[in-house]
């Protein structure tokens, strides 16, 4: 049984409004950015009010571990 990876992930991430904590990642193959952000409790945490609030990145990493 072979152990090189099946798949390697190539992003970039890209802070796009660091104030509000809000970043885009471009995943290799899709071409719309996941955005990372801010929301409920964890806007209030940081103390910011973003004009658009996206999901956490813990969100995220919650998500792809029930999923």
């Amino acid at each position: 049984m072979s152990k090189d990876p099946i798949e390697l992930t190539k992003m970039t991430i890209y802070p796009e409004d660091t104030a509000n904590k809000v970043k885009s990642a471009y995943i290799s193959g899709f071409q719309q950015p996941v955005y990372f952000g801010v929301h409920g409790g964890v806007k209030q945490f940081y103390g910011v009010e973003p004009e658009v609030e996206h999901p956490s990145t813990l969100d995220h990493i919650v998500a792809a571990a029930g999923g």
